[in-house]
């Protein structure tokens, strides 16, 4: 079974950046659609955004439009978010997740395959 795996979660403060990293080898990046998604505690798991061949990029979010961005290197089967000007409110789990063979969606359910998560905690 082929999971994704996220990195680059860490601890920052108000306004400063981050760089999110999806892993996905084992995926085909040219068929796979590959989302970002964030958790809170106590709250759904939210789409942020999502990067397909068939749909290209869809943000999902509007608390991170204009903040938050999406690409992806196929070659290398990566997937990043970028992520600026962070907010407390930006606090929580992130991941990315793959859906096999098809395009965007914000429907969680309709992914296959996620990774473990990775924290992003924003301060002051």
């Amino acid at each position: 079974q082929w999971q994704p795996v996220e990195s680059g979660g860490g601890s920052v403060h108000t306004g400063e950046s981050l760089r999110l990293t999806c892993g996905a080898s084992g995926f085909n990046l040219d068929q796979d659609a590959v989302g970002w998604f964030r958790q809170v505690p106590g709250k759904e798991r939210e789409a942020l955004s999502c990067i397909s061949t068939i749909t290209e990029s869809m943000d999902f979010s509007d608390s991170v439009k204009g903040r938050f961005f999406i690409s992806r290197d196929n070659v290398a089967k990566k997937v990043f978010l970028q992520m600026n000007a962070l907010k407390p409110e930006d606090t929580g789990v992130y991941y990315c997740a793959v859906r096999k063979g098809r395009g965007c969606t914000s429907y969680t359910f309709l992914f296959e395959h996620w990774g473990q998560g990775v924290q992003v905690t924003v301060s002051g």
